[in-house]
């Protein structure tokens, strides 16, 4: 018998930065998928089905990674939180209190961002909030974001307070409230969708009506 003594090829490195990067498109293409899915034909009409067709996946693959729609639905709100650019749109609002930045110029900033933030939230926001009437998940979904929201409102409120921004007769749980409110998807709707305010405009509101209720 005849040994080949040659040279053994190597064998290919794995490269799991390439996978990762692979995966992430991939998640980022469902999640465009389904949002398109849920602003066009409702989403109590969209099945898993239809979005993993749109977005060239098995249904398996949706599962797993997201569960179920309401997982899809947090998906898409957890995007649209990051605004448009590089930097989120949470971390640019962190980065002004590191800054050094007054109470004025931080509402405004904060108004700009709401301003930012919003037409990319309030859809998925309002449509779920549509959706709870009738599908439990999304009862539980709406749950959590109102959640969520008043949770990072409470931060923000207690970050102004920490660095002397807040009146001293405004508390931190009523500050946080005011900013809750202004966040609110639902004043979006009103003011832009229904009373045709620019965003402009609309981002101004919000900045006064911080500025006058907690500084």
């Amino acid at each position: 018998m005849t040994l080949n003594n040659g040279p053994v090829k190597p064998k290919r490195a794995y490269n799991a930065s390439n996978r990762h990067r692979e995966a992430l498109r991939n998640r980022d293409r469902i999640v465009s998928a389904a949002e398109h899915r849920f602003l066009t034909d409702g989403y109590p009409a969209t099945t898993i089905a239809s979005i993993a067709n749109d977005a060239n996946v098995s249904t398996d693959t949706i599962y797993k990674t997201f569960v179920n729609k309401a997982g899809l639905a947090r998906a898409i709100r957890t995007r649209a939180l990051d605004g448009v650019g590089e930097t989120p749109a949470e971390q640019r609002s962190n980065e002004l209190h590191e800054l050094g930045v007054n109470g004025r110029e931080i509402l405004a900033a904060w108004g700009r961002l709401t301003a930012e933030v919003a037409p990319r939230v309030a859809p998925i926001a309002l449509l779920m909030v549509a959706a709870a009437a009738t599908d439990p998940d999304a009862k539980l979904l709406v749950d959590e974001f109102d959640r969520d929201r008043h949770n990072r409102m409470t931060y923000n409120a207690r970050q102004l307070r920490r660095h002397g921004h807040l009146r001293l007769d405004v508390s931190v749980a009523h500050a946080a409230d005011i900013l809750w409110t202004c966040s609110a998807p639902e004043l979006y709707d009103l003011l832009v969708n229904r009373r045709g305010w620019t965003l402009r405009r609309y981002g101004q509101f919000v900045a006064d009506t911080m500025t006058t209720a907690l500084l």
